[in-house]
């Protein structure tokens, strides 16, 4: 592996820990582990829109769904 291929490797270990809390079950390359991780992960809602944290000017998608 090429330097930067072990740094993306390290990032996505870690992230591995993180997440499960233990160390990744595979030695792979980074954008393997990074794929078996994201699809190991629960599907989640993720509600940006009805952040209280973001300007309306900050929003952005169909303007049907805009609010005022």
């Amino acid at each position: 592996m090429t330097g930067r291929e072990d740094r993306i490797y390290e990032e996505a270990a870690a992230l591995w820990r993180e997440v499960f809390g233990e160390p990744p079950p595979i030695r792979a390359n980074g954008e393997t582990l990074l794929d078996v991780l994201l699809k190991a992960l629960p599907d989640r809602s993720y509600e940006r829109m009805a952040s209280p944290y973001l300007r309306p000017s900050q929003i952005t998608g169909p303007q049907a769904e805009r609010r005022a």
